[in-house]
């Protein structure tokens, strides 16, 4: 998992990517394909 400042970009890595909020923190999360997840916060 990265951190990573923009999950804009992160999000348009992959079209199964989603933008998840979870306890203050935003997470991208692609469930096709694991290793694109990303958190930022």
């Amino acid at each position: 998992m990265k951190v990573i400042n923009s999950l804009k970009t992160a999000k348009s890595r992959h079209k199964d990517c989603r933008i998840i909020r979870r306890k203050g923190r935003v997470y991208v999360i692609n469930k096709t394909n694991p290793r694109f997840k990303a958190r930022q916060g």
